[in-house]
């Protein structure tokens, strides 16, 4: 299929990733061709290219230290350069703007991902738009095709719509720990929702009990559970806060007009391209995961320890060795101090280029900690998955209904360790990571009949 783009409003998190993972071709409509076919500023027309404009010549980068960027944020940022430019209100004619919508016919190009720091954004510009034909392009429109505010657009995309996904798998292996621990009740109820006052932490506790839904409460802990079963609709709350504030950031970045822009017969030069909402989002978001991958250590180590849980030690079998699950609690540590690691945050930074160019964007920077965060996060929730699992195996219960096809899910990949046969349960582990990993992209966690997914989380 095709995403017909005829104004800025058509630039939504929907179409990013229509265009963006899914793969599909761009069209600009009659509106957004009439706007670019106006006479305008700056629209030079053919010949009229100004030789002191920046060339930008192919594979043009700031190093491959660190690989190339993901296909789809390459793609994102083709799909955002277009953003700012369909209502008409900068220098690029309907020519430049058919150039790189045709760019997302096919494969993106490769962009080096840069050193530890990421890449430069104007390198970044310069590889992904190597492809655009210039010769005909006037000094303003040039500029307005090196303009790089589309970066932090689809670094922001990118990550709202994982982040997203990642939330939705790590509130049911939340309530699947819950389960598993036979925490009370209490702690997630529906007179909470308004008591508490906030709409994110609402809906993290809407969304505990709707994976709880039909939890029995024969057998369940009498007592208090530990702090991190107690508050984890709060930190759960907190994610949902910081994923709002990323996709609003990348909702408002795609759609928005940067650069130098006429308005009313002006001509605005500005500091459009500079993106203040984008990095700060990202920051909060590791920080978040961060939050949240050590509460998620905490049940992992409140599910072992028999004191706490009233569960067998290490959740072992008479038949298995009685270290059973103990491990996975040293591995979730080390998840955790990476994921802290990951989660300082990316500030403007403090080199400075030439003159003119005196303030660089941590946009990439952030991404690339965001990422991070996220990995370590997939980590430690692989882990409450398998210990969850096991703490029901070993007591021979059953999870609330909504549940089930969850704890199916995780056993398939990571059956309970009952002793028998030799396995290598590191390799087992990375699949369940891998498989979050990869629902943060597809949405789809657990896999239905006949090898198809249903929705996971």
């Amino acid at each position: 299929m095709t995403v017909v783009l005829e104004t800025r409003d058509d630039f939504t998190l929907l179409n990013f990733r229509r265009v963006c993972y899914d793969g599909e071709a761009v069209r600009l409509g009659e509106q957004a061709r009439r706007a670019l076919s106006a006479p305008g500023w700056g629209r030079a027309a053919q010949g009229e290219a100004s030789a002191r404009a920046v060339a930008a010549p192919a594979g043009s980068g700031s190093g491959s230290v660190g690989g190339y960027l993901d296909e789809a944020v390459v793609r994102g940022i083709l799909f955002a350069r277009l953003g700012g430019w369909v209502s008409g209100y900068t220098a690029v004619r309907l020519t430049a703007a058919e150039r790189v919508a045709a760019l997302l016919d096919g494969p993106a190009p490769r962009v080096p991902s840069g050193g530890p720091a990421g890449p430069d954004e104007a390198a970044v510009m310069a590889a992904v738009l190597a492809g655009v034909g210039r010769d005909d392009l006037g000094e303003a429109e040039q500029r307005a095709l090196a303009e790089p505010a589309p970066c932090a657009a689809a670094l922001a995309a990118d990550t709202a719509l994982r982040s997203r996904h990642r939330l939705e798998s790590a509130q049911a292996i939340c309530a699947l720990s819950i389960e598993a621990f036979g925490a009370p009740l209490g702690a997630y109820d529906a007179a909470l929702d308004d008591l508490w006052g906030d709409a994110h932490e609402a809906a993290a506790l809407r969304g505990l009990r709707r994976h709880l839904d039909g939890a029995g409460t024969d057998g369940r802990r009498f007592h208090q559970a530990p702090v991190s079963y107690r508050i984890i609709p709060r930190v759960l709350g907190q994610a949902h806060r910081a994923v709002a504030a990323v996709e609003k950031a990348a909702a408002t970045a795609l759609r928005a007009v940067t650069g130098d822009v006429l308005v009313a017969g002006r001509v605005l030069p500005n500091g459009g391209f500079h993106n203040g909402m984008a990095y700060p989002a990202m920051n909060e978001l590791s920080a978040t995961w961060a939050d949240l991958a050590l509460v998620a250590e905490r049940q992992i180590t409140a599910l072992n320890t028999a004191e706490t849980s009233g569960l067998p030690l290490n959740l072992a079998v008479a038949e298995a060795a009685p270290t059973g699950t103990y491990g996975y609690g040293w591995a979730a540590s080390s998840f955790v101090e990476e994921a802290r690691a990951a989660a300082v945050p990316t500030l403007l930074p403090a080199a400075a280029g030439d003159p003119r160019s005196d303030v660089f964007s941590p946009a990439f920077s952030a991404h690339r900690r965001e990422r991070r965060a996220a990995e370590c996060l997939d980590g430690v929730l692989a882990i409450l998955m398998i210990v969850s699992s096991q703490a029901l195996f070993v007591t021979g219960r059953s999870p609330a209904g909504p549940l089930r096809p969850l704890l199916s899910f995780a056993r398939s990949m990571f059956p309970p360790i009952d002793g028998t046969g030799v396995r290598d349960l590191s390799a087992d582990g990375r699949l369940l990571q891998q498989a979050l990993a990869e629902a943060a992209v597809s949405g789809r966690l657990i896999p239905g009949p006949g090898g198809n997914e249903d929705e996971g989380g």
